[in-house]
C-alpha cells in the first residue's frame, strides 16, 4: 500500500466528522468510537438514556460512508431469526429459500440491546464473533465491512437483561452518549427550529465522503503501525494491575489486553503516526476496559465505578519513557 492511499484514506475518514457534525451535535467521542471500531473490525456498545441522538449518529455515518444500514428495536418477544434471518417455504418451488435478516447489512444498530432474553442477544453476538450465519448447515457470510453498534440503556433501569460478561468482552469499545450540555442542546433546538429533520439527511447536505475502499487502506495503514516492546508492556501491566485491584471481582482478560492494543494502534493511525505512544493506549483505555471489569458490590456500594477504577490504575501504572 503506498503512502498517498493510507493519506486519502486518512483525510476521508477525518471528513466524517465535519460531516456528522451537520447532523449530530456533540458527540465527537461516539463518532472517533465507531470510526476506530471499523478500522479494528470491532463492534461498539453505546449506552446512555433514550434521546440522545443514538440512532441519528449510526444513520448519519452510514450515509457518510456510503455504506448500508439497518436498525432492529429489541424486545422481550424478538426471536434469534428476527435477527439473523431464517428459512421460508416457496410453495412454487417446493423448496426452502434462505431470507436475509437485517444482520445483513454494514452498519447494524441494535437498539436496547438489553432489553431482549440471552438466546437472542446471543443469536447478534455469534454473528458478530464469526461474521456469518449458519442456517441449516450452511454459512452465510455478512458483508465487509460489518459494524454492529449495540445501545443499552443503564442496568439501573427496569426490564432489562444485562449482558453476561462473556458477551460484553466481544464488544471492542463501551461509549458512554451523556446528555447534551447546555449550549449543545440549545443548538439542537436551534436547528429544530430552523426545519431540521432527522429523517431527511440529505436536506442537510450530509453526503458520502468515505467508502469501503478507505476503510480498507485504513486498516491496511494501521496494519503497519508499530507498537515498541515499551509500550506493549504498558498495555499488559495495566491489564495486570485490573485483575490486582481489591475493587474488582473480575479483571481485564487477555482478549481486552488485544483489544487495547488494536484501538491504540489504529487511534495512533488517525492521529498521523506510524507508531503508537502510551497517550494512545491512555486514550483509549476506558471505553476499552471499561465493560470488561466487574465491581465487588462492597465496592460499588461505597461508589466506585469501572471507570474510577480504569483511572486509579492509569494514575499508578509507571508510563513507560
Amino acid at each position: 500500500m503506498t503512502a498517498t492511499s493510507a493519506d486519502r484514506a486518512r483525510n476521508a475518514l477525518e471528513a466524517l466528522r465535519q460531516e456528522i457534525a451537520k447532523a449530530v451535535v456533540g458527540q465527537d467521542v461516539a463518532v472517533t468510537g465507531l470510526v476506530v471500531a471499523l478500522l479494528c473490525r470491532g463492534h461498539v456498545l453505546l449506552e446512555g438514556v433514550p434521546g440522545v441522538a443514538k440512532t441519528l449518529l449510526v444513520r448519519t455515518l452510514a450515509a457518510s460512508l456510503e455504506l448500508g444500514t439497518k436498525r432492529v428495536q429489541f424486545t422481550p418477544d424478538l426471536m434469534p431469526s428476527d435477527v439473523t434471518g431464517s428459512l421460508i417455504y416457496d410453495n412454487r418451488s417446493a423448496e426452502f429459500s434462505f431470507q436475509p435478516g437485517p444482520v445483513f447489512t454494514h452498519l447494524l444498530l441494535a437498539d436496547e440491546i438489553n432489553r431482549t432474553p440471552p438466546k437472542t442477544q446471543a443469536a447478534l453476538l455469534e454473528a458478530m464473533e464469526e461474521r456469518q450465519v449458519t442456517i441449516d448447515g450452511t454459512p452465510q457470510p455478512l458483508p465487509d465491512p460489518f459494524l454492529v453498534a449495540a445501545t443499552q440503556n443503564p442496568v439501573e433501569y427496569e426490564g432489562t437483561y444485562p449482558l453476561p460478561e462473556a458477551q460484553l468482552d466481544r464488544f471492542l469499545l463501551k461509549l458512554d452518549m451523556s446528555l447534551p450540555g447546555r449550549d449543545a442542546e440549545i443548538d439542537i433546538l436551534t436547528r429544530h427550529t430552523e426545519g431540521f429533520d432527522p429523517g431527511d439527511l440529505q436536506a442537510v447536505g450530509v453526503r458520502a465522503v468515505a467508502g469501503s475502499v478507505d476503510i480498507e487502506a485504513g486498516r491496511a495503514a494501521v496494519a503497519h503501525t508499530s507498537v515498541s516492546r515499551e509500550v506493549t508492556g504498558y498495555i499488559v501491566d495495566i491489564c495486570r494491575a485490573t485483575r490486582d485491584s481489591p475493587s474488582l471481582s473480575l479483571g481485564v482478560s487477555p482478549r481486552g489486553a488485544t483489544a487495547l492494543l488494536a484501538a491504540s494502534r489504529a487511534w495512533a493511525w488517525l492521529m498521523g503516526r506510524d507508531y503508537v505512544t502510551p497517550d494512545d493506549v491512555k486514550a483509549f483505555a476506558l471505553p476499552t476496559l471499561r465493560h470488561r471489569i466487574r465491581l465487588r458490590p462492597e465496592a460499588a456500594m461505597e461508589g466506585v465505578t469501572p471507570d474510577s477504577v480504569v483511572d486509579t490504575i492509569l494514575a499508578h501504572v509507571p508510563v513507560p519513557r
